[in-house]
């Protein structure tokens, strides 16, 4: 009867610790499960942010060569437009040294017109 006990208790002990250990299991399974599954889902979010971080710096060099571009065609431009002022003022510097030559030309005509004419004069008289 006493080792009957016995044997009846290590069953049942042994038939706990097999449930017990089962149920290990399938908790070391299920935690494995949900690491890999967060696992799984985090990588994909770290993938996206790293293909969009790619995509920001990609942009930002075409930002940057484009506006390299821009600069250097602002200053091409500037460069012209320094040009055509420059142009227009030596425009400006012969309109004024040919309006000097007329009135000189004026003055020079007047006095041979008045030259000639004191000369007629004395000439008739």
């Amino acid at each position: 009867m006493l080792s009957r006990l016995l044997k009846d208790h290590q069953t049942k002990q042994q038939i706990r610790k097999d449930l017990q250990e089962t149920k290990r299991k399938e908790a070391v399974s299920a935690a494995s499960n949900f690491t890999h599954a967060l696992v799984d889902h985090l990588n994909v979010r770290v993938a996206q942010a790293y293909l969009n971080q790619k995509k920001l710096d990609s942009e930002a060099k075409q930002l940057h060569v484009n506006a390299s571009q821009f600069a250097k065609q602002t200053f091409q431009w500037l460069q012209l437009i320094e040009n055509f002022n420059q142009s227009l003022k030596e425009l400006g510097d012969v309109e004024n040294w040919s309006q000097s030559i007329e009135s000189d030309m004026r003055t020079i005509s007047t006095s041979l017109e008045c030259a000639y004419k004191s000369t007629d004069r004395k000439s008739v008289v």
